[in-house]
């Protein structure tokens, strides 16, 4: 048996006639062509419908086996019509009370609709598939159609159509230069972006970026503390840079010879290095923090803001004796008391997670 399915991937038959389906048979299909031919004379699923109806007289005229129906999917999402038209499929084949094997014809009216083939395939095996376009607007749905995938495609319209605009600006700029006598530069920043644009492609800075803002979006929406302790350790990292440069402004004038890399290194580290332990306490303190709500927090992560603060203990006694500002015996024991908050740290830890560990972290710590 051959069954002739007639395709309506975005509706229409339902929408604006009312009619349930799938129609099965003759008669229902012709009344239901009539229906939406009534509604809306224009919609070229019309043509799909009397075009199934067309084939099945055909071959129903040389006594053959065959059966027609129309089939739908919903408006607005291609993925939600596919799996409703498979799903109205099996319910015509179901319907089909033959022994045969059933084989299927598809009558389309154009490419959007003949996106169901694989879906349809795997269900009946198809022996072809016919579209039904008005011979005064030939091809014109199929381009419209591809048209509209290529710009509903953020990956295809960035790639085709950022370049076409910013192509399409030379000459708007161009005739900008030539009235305020600048021509090469508005040449020069047509250049300037289109190859920022494609360094920006080549190095995937447009994923890295949508990456960023949707991580961003997603620690607001979570009330994840990291983002609040990222914004303060931010501010914290750019004034320690301000503090370090006005440090090295300061020894520099002291002194009338110019300051050796050592010294200036120095400087800078020693006016910077308490800002930046802060930032970087704030941030080990905002992961921690999220981390025991997650229920993922480990006894090991609580050694950074103590390893922070060795380090910065460190830091800030060398770049003081290197600067005079300490004796050798202060920087003696900044070092050792820096080594020793690291090992102290790490073995408070250690010993706390050997002793409350049962193969869940989180628990541990809630325990300890």
């Amino acid at each position: 048996m051959l069954l002739v399915l007639c395709v309506d991937l975005d509706d229409d038959l339902g929408r604006k006639t009312g009619f349930s389906t799938p129609v099965i048979g003759r008669e229902a299909v012709e009344e239901a062509a009539v229906a939406l031919a009534t509604a809306d004379p224009e919609d070229s699923d019309v043509n799909v419908i009397f075009q199934g109806i067309h084939i099945y007289d055909d071959l129903d005229s040389r006594n053959e086996s065959v059966e027609v129906a129309v089939v739908t999917g919903v408006e607005g999402s291609d993925v939600v019509a596919n799996r409703t038209v498979g799903e109205e499929v099996d319910t015509v084949l179901a319907s089909l009370s033959t022994g045969e094997d059933v084989t299927a014809l598809l009558v389309t009216d154009g490419a959007q609709d003949e996106s169901v083939v694989p879906i349809v395939r795997s269900r009946v095996p198809i022996d072809g598939v016919r579209r039904v376009v008005v011979r005064q607007s030939q091809n014109l749905e199929s381009m419209y159609y591809t048209i509209k995938q290529v710009l509903a495609d953020p990956e295809t319209r960035g790639t085709i159509l950022i370049p076409i605009g910013i192509l399409l600006l030379v000459y708007p700029l161009v005739l900008i230069g030539i009235v305020f006598e600048v021509p090469g530069a508005m040449l020069g920043l047509t250049s300037t972006l289109f190859g920022l644009y494609l360094i920006s492609r080549g190095l995937g800075v447009g994923e890295r970026l949508d990456n960023t803002v949707e991580g961003i979006r997603q620690s607001l929406y979570a009330g994840r503390m990291t983002l609040i302790a990222y914004v303060v350790a931010a501010a914290l990292v750019v004034l320690g840079g301000v503090s370090g440069r006005n440090t090295l402004q300061a020894y520099q004038a002291q002194t009338s010879d110019e300051l050796g890399l050592p010294l200036v290194l120095a400087a800078l580290v020693y006016g910077s290095v308490q800002w930046f332990a802060a930032a970087g306490i704030t941030t080990s303190l905002g992961q921690i923090t999220d981390e025991y709500i997650a229920g993922r927090l480990e006894w090991r992560y609580l050694n950074a803001p103590f390893y922070v603060l060795a380090m910065a203990t460190v830091l800030h006694a060398v770049s003081a004796f290197f600067l005079g500002e300490v004796e050798i015996g202060y920087l003696a024991t900044a070092l050792t008391a820096g080594t020793l908050v690291g090992i102290a740290s790490t073995l408070t830890f250690a010993v706390a997670e050997s002793r409350f560990g049962d193969g869940n972290e989180s628990q541990r710590v809630g325990r300890a």
